[in-house]
């Protein structure tokens, strides 16, 4: 029987958690990488390709490696090495998704099966959630937005970072995406996995471990930074030029973060879907917490910091926000990433008045607090904030009135669909810049928009009414 965790108890666990990575993947990065040359603060871009070329290659060659990964059922002996690939970078990769690949013993197929079918049914919602609830919520760790801002340059990559973020929840959960042989849900995590052990070696030069210069965590390590670097272009350059106060901020991406970062996609999507009136009961709430929890830890997080109901999810998400309320970082990275992600969202709605329902409906579903550190705080005019809370208010009593008559009607439902459809096709979906899926994973994405063209769980006169503010048939044509 598990023991619940008071608030108290999961800061003292979060307090040591902030100082651990993920060891395996850290530990195949610096098989990789190697140990990096000692720089002169004042070193410029060319002092840095000159002592570190041998590691942008090689760093190079894993990314292309990790590109290649298969199914599920084929990571166990994935792969076989290409010529281009060096023999230490192809023998670091493969050693550490072989033993990785694995789900945990606790992984329970049937909860899996029922979070698939439940993005499966309420996808359009899921994206309406990772737009307006999930990635907000993921800026508000300021060490976490930093990383954020820095691997990706999210004011000027926004879409980038949205398609990425999509890219791994698409194959984790479409049908059999974790437990099926024939899903790529862990290859994508793997990947993503690696991608933070790299950012970790880059941004403190070295293994985690170098992160504190004495026994256990009582020496932490200020990495300085290198400002010639940081206009030298790419990921690896912008992570390894910013510099870092491990005393401070702890390990980059550290299992905190993570774990943080695994909620916004589980406990935020579930919080979001209660506040528009369509909550799971709450054997689907855990089946749906319990999927992520498995790629949590395929994704390296430490099984402590699970959460398998909503209430343990609340006091562990409530918990991490409220250790991140603390004096603002200078300079701060959120807001510019909250108005950059509020900017792509606007840029969907054809029609100007609604606009403004993007921000409005991110500090719905956010609060007002998250809302205003992630810089959600655009102006709006007094006319959207009555038309807004107008149409939730309205929206909410019909549905109330009309369940009586039919059982499964959401006009909620109904509208969430509407703008989903303008993000998944604009942003996610667009046929000019196709979402990177694995192969194989194509063919199954087709078949799920072609599924979100109808709501099958309402009356056929909501759908004709949706199919006017949409599109006829599949969200693909």
């Amino acid at each position: 029987m598990r023991t619940t965790r008071s608030t108290r108890d999961w800061e003292l666990l979060l307090d040591r958690l902030r100082h651990l990575a993920d060891t395996p993947a850290d530990d195949a990065v610096a098989a990789i990488v190697g140990d990096w040359q000692v720089l002169a603060p004042d070193a410029d871009a060319q002092a840095l390709r000159d002592a570190h070329g041998e590691q942008w290659k090689k760093l190079g060659q894993a990314t292309a490696l990790l590109n290649t990964l298969g199914s599920n059922g084929t990571l166990a002996t994935w792969p076989g090495q290409p010529p281009e690939v060096d023999d230490d970078v192809f023998r670091a990769v493969q050693g550490f998704v072989h033993a990785q690949q694995a789900l945990p013993g606790w992984a329970d197929t049937a909860k899996l099966q029922r979070a698939e079918t439940l993005f499966y049914e309420y996808g359009p919602l899921s994206c309406i959630l990772l737009f307006c609830a999930s990635l907000p919520e993921c800026y508000v760790l300021p060490d976490l937005a930093t990383v954020l801002h820095r691997a990706g340059q999210l004011e000027q990559h926004t879409e980038y970072r949205i398609r990425s973020t999509a890219a791994m929840i698409f194959p984790v959960m479409m049908r059999g995406g974790l437990s099926d042989a024939s899903g790529a849900g862990r290859g994508q995590i793997l990947k993503v996995r690696l991608i933070h052990a790299t950012i970790r070696n880059l941004i403190l030069h070295g293994h985690p471990r170098t992160a504190f210069a004495g026994p256990g965590a009582t020496a932490p390590r200020v990495v300085p930074a290198h400002p010639a670097l940081a206009a030298e272009p790419g990921m690896h350059a912008a992570m390894f030029a910013g510099g870092w106060d491990a005393g401070r901020s702890g390990v980059p991406c550290n299992q905190e973060e993570l774990a943080y970062t695994l909620l916004t996609f589980s406990y935020v999507f579930l919080r979001g879907l209660r506040r528009l009136g369509l909550g799971l009961d709450a054997a689907d709430e855990e089946a749906y917490l319990h999927c992520w929890n498995v790629a949590a830890s395929v994704l390296g997080v430490d099984d402590a910091l699970m959460a398998h109901t909503m209430d343990e999810a609340q006091t562990l998400f409530d918990c991490m926000q409220a250790r991140a309320r603390g004096p603002a970082p200078v300079p701060d990275p959120r807001p510019a990433l909250g108005r950059a992600l509020v900017n792509a969202m606007e840029q969907t709605i054809p029609i100007g008045w609604l606009k403004p329902f993007a921000p409005l409906m991110t500090r719905y579903l956010c609060g007002r607090r998250t809302a205003d550190l992630v810089g959600i705080d655009q102006h709006v005019s007094g006319f959207s904030r009555v038309l807004f809370e107008l149409v939730i208010s309205t929206t909410r009593l019909i549905d109330t009135l009309a369940r009586n008559i039919w059982p499964h009607f959401s006009l909620s439902r109904l509208l969430t669909r509407v703008l989903g459809y303008r993000l998944v096709t604009r942003l996610l979906m667009d046929q000019t810049r196709s979402l990177r899926l694995p192969t194989q994973l194509l063919g199954q994405a087709d078949a799920m928009l072609d599924h979100w063209g109808e709501d099958v769980h309402a009356p056929r006169w909501v759908n004709a009414i949706e199919d006017r503010l949409t599109t006829f048939g599949s969200w693909r044509d």
